[in-house]
């Protein structure tokens, strides 16, 4: 497969539109750290909402969202059920105290409730658990990025496509900030979307079968007794196979979606963007119903892939779904694109995975740079009572997110040759990585919230036990342990409960000690600062 001259012009008229939005939103820079970082509390809701979507999608469910379709059923979306409700106890235990204490990273709420040392740890577990999260995706959508352009997924290939998807991401969102990622995340989206309803309008013209017959094929009984329209699945499974039943939903993904919606720096931070915490509350419940109809998109395409590659006997085709690429094995969705669709269209389906890609890069790049920066280089900068300049510190953030974007690119790469050299599943590490650190991170906000005990050493105790407990559970460490432990298989959803639990009881074994004066604002330190010189 090579891309043709119209498939060039749909991939160079996207980078077109891309450049033209990124110099309108840059054309007014960030001048202080709360605009950079916080877009100033600015951003309209509805606008939030999309990023927040867009940053919570990547091209791991532009890819896998249409390979959970082909190989299992609609019970994923189920899932959703555990977002809203967690969406509802963000809004009505976290952001409110987000907003009150005017934090630019949602681990200052760490810092006010024990004090600088808890805050610096939270946001180190954050950190390390991004690199991986971030670098994985970037990897994932580089394979597909190099097949699409390149034709081949070699070494020189794959670093080619890492260093442009991170030079774009950088391009796009150093100068601005926060606002750039927003606005920019708002086009990545529609254009990703829009990729994905073309392929489904055109998989569906392919197969010319009606509704109601494709129903009836949809709907007829498995092997094992279910259908492909299964949604609620009452299963009582705890195995990796059950991740998806409504116990799950209503437990684990409440816990994954708490940690998600409100203690990831990743996601929070465009909910603090919003004037009001009613702002940011109506984006976030916006956001967690606006993933309903994108995802369900994704899985009826793999639904029809399956009638496409699986069922001959209602639709006849001379293409077989071999599921390799060289090789290497690859979605059935990027195998529909490389032998299927045609040209133009083809191009598209490039754009709405470097768009997806993108989303979730930039999203990392400022939300890590904003760690960085106002969790660590800050008050490290305050406690030698040395005087910056607001400024100063978007300087800093523009350096942190250049080295964030060289972190991530070296993980990237680093997933690459660990995948050609070793047997050890480090892409299955890295893509659920940031479950391992929600354990601590959940047990040490429930803490926070619901009690008045915990200090900073059993804060830090607690991110390691919910790390370490959570890890422990992985088959490829159970393998080293004993091989009979190896067989015990625990859902990620059900490892989160329980490295929670877990995290939870050692926090709360913590003495309870006075809190530490928290560190004024930065322009209140600076008008001190300015006033003691005078």
């Amino acid at each position: 497969m090579q891309l043709t001259f119209l498939d060039w012009t749909v991939f160079f008229g996207y980078f077109l539109l891309l450049a033209t939005l990124a110099v309108w939103v840059n054309r007014r820079q960030a001048n202080n750290s709360s605009d950079y970082f916080l877009g100033g509390n600015s951003m309209p809701p509805f606008l939030v909402a999309i990023s927040v979507l867009a940053t919570s999608q990547s091209a791991a469910t532009f890819l896998g969202g249409p390979d959970m379709g082909f190989r299992g059923n609609l019970t994923y979306l189920a899932t959703n059920i555990g977002a809203i409700i967690a969406t509802l106890l963000v809004i009505k235990w976290l952001l409110p105290r987000y907003y009150q204490l005017k934090v630019t990273t949602v681990y200052e709420l760490l810092e006010s409730r024990f004090n600088a040392t808890a805050k610096n740890h939270a946001g180190k577990m954050y950190l390390f658990g991004r690199v991986f999260a971030s670098g994985a995706r970037l990897y994932m959508a580089a394979l597909a990025v190099a097949m699409l352009l390149f034709n081949n997924i070699e070494a020189s290939s794959v670093v080619s496509a890492i260093a442009l998807l991170a030079i774009i991401g950088l391009a796009c969102t150093m100068a601005g900030g926060i606002r750039s990622v927003i606005y920019t995340d708002a086009m990545q989206c529609a254009v990703y979307v829009t990729a994905a309803l073309v392929v489904l309008g055109y998989l569906y013209s392919s197969l010319q079968l009606d509704l109601a017959s494709l129903y009836g094929v949809l709907s007829e009984p498995l092997a094992d007794g279910t259908s492909k329209l299964l949604l609620f699945d009452f299963r009582a499974d705890f195995s990796s196979s059950g991740v998806f039943t409504i116990w799950s939903a209503l437990t684990g993904f409440v816990l994954l979606n708490i940690a998600a919606f409100g203690l990831d720096q990743d996601m929070t931070q465009r909910v603090l963007t919003c004037k009001t915490a009613a702002g940011g509350a109506k984006a976030l419940l916006s956001s967690a119903l606006l993933v309903i109809p994108v995802m369900l998109v994704f899985i009826v395409i793999g639904l029809l892939l399956y009638i496409y590659y699986q069922r001959p006997d209602v639709f006849s085709n001379d293409a077989s779904y071999s599921g390799s690429f060289g090789g290497e094995q690859i979605t059935v969705f990027m195998y529909y694109v490389l032998n299927e669709m045609p040209s133009g269209l083809r191009g598209l389906v490039v754009v709405g995975v470097i768009a997806a890609a993108l989303s979730t890069i930039t999203s990392g790049l400022n939300s890590m740079a904003s760690v960085l920066v106002a969790d660590m280089y800050q008050p490290w900068r305050q406690r030698r009572n040395a005087a910056t300049s607001d400024r100063h510190y978007v300087r800093a953030g523009q350096w942190a997110m250049l080295l964030t974007a060289v972190t991530l690119s070296a993980m990237a790469v680093l997933c690459f040759y660990w995948q050609q050299y070793s047997d050890m599943p480090l892409l299955a590490f890295a893509l659920s990585v940031m479950v391992f650190s929600y354990s601590g991170l959940l047990g040490v906000f429930f803490t926070a919230l619901f009690s008045k005990r915990g200090n900073s050493t059993s804060v830090t105790a607690a991110l390691l036990a919910g790390f370490t407990v959570t890890l422990l559970m992985q088959p490829y460490l159970l393998q080293f342990i004993s091989p009979t432990l190896a067989s015990w298989d625990l859902g990620f959803t059900w490892q989160l409960c329980l490295g929670t639990l877990v995290a939870g009881i050692v926090c709360l074994a913590g003495k309870p000690r006075p809190p530490a004066p928290i560190t004024a604002p930065l322009p209140a330190a600076i008008a001190a600062t300015s006033t003691a010189e005078n």
